[in-house]
């Protein structure tokens, strides 16, 4: 069949989140960013926070952001205002503040332990209590976990914690929260600005180790996640699910 201009017309997609605002928890760099520039894309107004003031600002400036808001979003107060502060219902909201935690048994320090508790499972308990009446009905929350801890390891042991907890909070934030549902995504490597701050001078052998061993024959990118996130949003059977998305890391051996 030959497509003429007018088929061709009736058949392009149409955005499927024009008209929506998507808010964006730790947005001003990584998956975060990546996830805001698609929505953004795909016709959503967007919200970004986060807790760097310069970065948000390039952020903002670079989306066009209907608004922005500097502060951590650990600080239980701060939070609540934020919400308190919208304008009107938003129609999803995705939160990827916070950071994985490392350290043996006997290094860990307790101040930066309970942070990474706050960051990993308080902060989506927190998000999930302000998101009632901020949310619109059949919106969505989403969650960042990881698949990498799930194999016991020294040094995971509070990554651990959150990667095992996360998917029953999920589950069960789904079933209490309905008709808002309620996802969560858990990446292994994703080749991000975190992942270069704490692999350092690592980063390079890690991906070509990746690159070498993981089925799909490359290093997962922050688009991966972000085109897997904006599905969560757009597709309104799912929920109180958890999404790998590893390009099967978890399927070969560990280096």
């Amino acid at each position: 069949m030959t497509l003429n201009a007018a088929t061709v017309g009736t058949t392009r997609r149409q955005p499927e989140l024009a008209g929506q605002t998507v808010v964006v928890i730790g947005g001003s760099a990584g998956i975060g960013l990546e996830t805001a520039r698609r929505a953004r894309a795909d016709g959503a107004d967007v919200v970004l926070t986060a807790r760097n003031s310069e970065r948000l600002q390039r952020a903002a400036a670079e989306l066009d952001a209907r608004s922005s808001a500097v502060f951590d979003a650990t600080d239980p107060a701060a939070l609540e205002r934020f919400f308190s502060d919208l304008p009107e219902p938003v129609d999803h909201v995705m939160v990827t503040a916070g950071r994985p935690h490392y350290a043996r048994l006997a290094d860990i320090d307790l101040m930066q332990a309970r942070r990474a508790f706050d960051e990993n499972l308080w902060l989506p308990i927190d998000v999930a209590r302000h998101a009632v009446g901020k949310v619109r009905p059949g919106g969505t929350l989403l969650f960042m976990s990881g698949t990498g801890a799930r194999r016991p390891r020294v040094g995971l042991t509070l990554t651990s914690i959150a990667t095992a907890a996360l998917p029953a909070l999920t589950a069960n934030l789904a079933l209490e929260l309905a008709p808002i549902r309620v996802n969560l995504i858990a990446p292994g490597f994703v080749d991000t600005p975190l992942s270069a701050s704490l692999l350092g001078d690592q980063l390079d052998n890690r991906r070509d180790q990746l690159r070498a061993t993981l089925p799909i024959g490359r290093v997962v990118g922050p688009a991966d996640v972000a085109a897997l996130a904006v599905h969560l949003m757009t597709n309104t059977a799912l929920t109180g699910a958890t999404y790998d998305i590893d390009g099967g890391q978890q399927l070969v051996p560990e280096g």
